[in-house]
C-alpha cells in the first residue's frame, strides 16, 4: 500500500467522508482516517438516530389523539427497548452504508487516530495510532481536519452517564424517566425535551438566555414555547441550574429566575449546553493554524494559517450543522482540485429543530435585519388558515418572511409548524439563487400541501395575502 496521497482527510463524519467521496470523484488519491466509527456523532449519535426517536415518539402521540380522526384502539403501550433498538439499527444501517461508498470510491481507509507530524518536502506527514501503538505514517500536500465536536462540560453540570446524561445516554435509556430537567433550549436540547414529553415523561427545560431557541426569530420562539408549554412542558428562563445533588437514582436542584426560585428533583438530568471542538492533539503546534475559543479558524475556503492544511464541519466553528459541515467538505475539495467553488454564506445555511412542531430558518430574523440597517417587509401567514394543515390536524404553526423593502430580497424565512424542515429548502434556494419575491409570487405551489403556506407568507408582504 503506498503511503502517499493527494488528499488526506481525518474524520470520516458528515463533513470528512462527503469531502473524501468528493476528492475520489474528481480524481485524487485519497486517504481517510476514522478512530470510531464512519458517519461520525451525527449518523451514529445525533442526526439519524434521534429522527428514528422522534418518530417513534410522533406516533404514540398520534395514538393517543386517534379520535380526532375517528378511529380507536385499546391499550397503547410501548416498548422502550425495541424503540432504542431500532433507532441504533438505523444507525448501523447508515454506517455500513458509508463504509460501501468509501470502498466503492477507492478512498484508502485507516482505523485509528490522526496527528499531523511536520513536512516531508511539500507534503504533510500524518502519523496513525491505535491504542497507543503506531499504525502508519502517511503523507499529502493537502490535509482536510474534520475531527468534530463534542458536548460542552460545564461546572458543577458533569454529566456522569447514569444521572446526568449527554446525548448518548439520552438516546439510550434503560427505562423512561418519570421526570426530566433538560438545561439548555437549543436544537439538541429542545428535540430531547420533545421526544420525552411525548413519550410521557413530565418534562421542565432550564434556559439561561431570556427565551429558547436563541438562534430563532423572536415570533419564532415565543410560538415555540407556547406549544410547548401546552403539552406540558415547563419552561424556566433567563435560568441559573445550582448545583445538581445526585441520590441513589434522583437528582435535585434548585433553579433561580426573575420569577423566583424553584426547588426541583427529577429523575435524570439532560445537559445540552453547547460544544467544543475536537482540536486536542492534532499536533497543530508549531504550525500556523490558528484556533480561537475550541473551534479552528478558516477562510471561506476553509483554509487555516497553515498552507495545505484546511478544517470543516463542527470543528471550524458554528453553525454546528451536519449539512454545513457535508457542504463545506465538497468546497473545499474542490478549491484544492483547482475548480472555482462559491464560499459558503452563512446566512444561505437552514437550520432545522425536529420537535413538535418543528421549526425550520434561513437567514436574517426581523430583529437582526432592521438592526443591519434594511428597511424590512414581514409576511405572516398561520397553518390554521390552510386547507392541507387543517386536514392533517396540524393547524398549530406559521411561516414568517422577512424581505428587504427596496429590492425585494429575501432576508429571511422562520417557520413553525408540520414538516417545515422539509419545506425551508424552498426558501434556501430562493437566497441562495438571489431571487426577490417577484420569483416567489410567480412560483406555482401545489394545492392542497402546506407549502401553500410559504406562497401567502409571502404574499402578506406586499399585497396582501389571498387566504386571511
Amino acid at each position: 500500500m503506498s503511503d502517499t496521497f493527494d488528499l488526506i482527510v481525518v474524520g470520516g463524519g458528515p463533513g470528512g467522508y462527503v469531502a473524501a467521496l468528493r476528492a475520489s470523484q474528481l480524481g485524487m488519491s485519497v486517504a481517510l482516517v476514522e478512530s470510531t466509527h464512519f458517519g461520525g456523532v451525527c449518523l451514529n449519535w445525533g442526526c439519524i438516530p434521534t429522527k428514528a426517536l422522534l418518530r417513534s415518539s410522533e406516533i404514540h402521540h398520534l395514538l393517543h389523539e386517534l379520535g380526532t380522526f375517528g378511529l380507536s384502539a385499546d391499550n397503547i403501550s410501548f416498548d422502550l427497548s425495541k424503540i432504542v433498538g431500532r433507532s441504533r439499527g438505523i444507525a448501523r444501517r447508515m454506517g455500513g452504508g458509508i463504509a460501501h461508498l468509501l470502498k466503492k470510491a477507492k478512498v484508502t481507509t485507516f482505523d485509528g487516530r490522526a496527528k499531523l507530524a511536520g513536512r516531508s518536502g511539500e507534503a504533510h506527514q500524518v502519523a496513525i495510532t491505535r491504542d497507543g501503538a503506531a499504525v502508519a505514517t502517511i503523507k499529502a500536500p493537502h490535509v482536510i481536519l474534520a475531527t468534530g465536536a463534542r458536548g460542552r462540560q460545564l461546572p458543577g453540570l458533569e454529566t456522569d452517564g447514569t444521572l446526568i446524561w449527554g446525548a448518548r445516554e439520552a438516546m439510550t435509556p434503560k427505562e423512561l424517566p418519570k421526570r426530566l430537567l433538560v438545561i439548555g433550549s437549543g436544537a439538541i436540547g429542545i428535540e430531547f425535551a420533545s421526544f420525552y414529553r411525548n413519550m410521557g415523561s413530565e418534562v421542565t427545560i432550564a434556559e439561561v438566555a431570556d427565551r429558547i431557541l436563541i438562534a430563532e426569530d423572536p415570533e419564532i420562539s415565543a410560538a415555540a414555547r407556547k406549544a410547548f408549554e401546552k403539552q406540558g412542558m415547563k419552561i424556566i428562563t433567563s435560568a441559573k441550574v445550582g448545583p445538581l445533588n445526585k441520590g441513589e437514582n434522583e437528582v435535585s436542584t434548585t433553579i433561580e429566575s426573575p420569577t423566583g426560585k424553584v426547588d426541583l428533583t427529577v429523575d435524570r438530568v439532560i445537559c445540552a449546553v453547547g460544544i467544543v471542538g475536537n482540536v486536542e492533539d492534532l499536533g497543530l503546534e508549531g504550525t500556523k493554524v490558528q484556533v480561537e475559543r475550541t473551534h479552528i479558524v478558516t477562510d471561506g475556503f476553509c483554509r487555516t494559517g497553515e498552507p495545505g492544511i484546511y478544517a470543516i464541519g463542527d470543528v471550524a466553528g458554528a453553525p454546528w450543522l451536519a449539512h454545513k459541515a457535508s457542504h463545506e467538505g465538497i468546497l473545499c475539495v474542490e478549491k484544492i482540485a483547482g475548480r472555482s467553488p462559491q464560499p459558503l454564506h452563512p446566512l444561505n445555511i437552514p437550520g432545522c429543530t425536529y420537535s413538535r412542531p418543528q421549526i425550520a430558518s434561513v437567514g436574517l430574523s426581523e430583529e437582526k435585519a432592521v438592526a443591519a440597517g434594511h428597511k424590512v417587509k414581514v409576511g405572516r401567514f398561520p397553518f390554521i388558515a390552510n386547507g392541507k394543515a387543517v386536514a392533517m390536524g396540524e393547524t398549530d404553526g406559521m411561516v414568517k418572511t422577512v424581505f428587504d423593502a427596496t429590492s425585494g430580497e429575501l432576508l429571511g424565512a422562520h417557520m413553525i409548524g408540520a414538516e417545515v424542515t422539509e419545506m425551508i429548502q424552498g426558501y434556501v434556494i430562493t437566497r441562495t439563487g438571489e431571487l426577490t419575491e417577484a420569483e416567489l409570487v410567480e412560483t406555482v405551489f401545489p394545492h392542497p400541501t402546506i407549502s401553500e403556506t410559504m406562497h401567502e407568507a409571502t404574499l402578506a408582504a406586499f399585497d396582501g395575502p389571498l387566504h386571511i
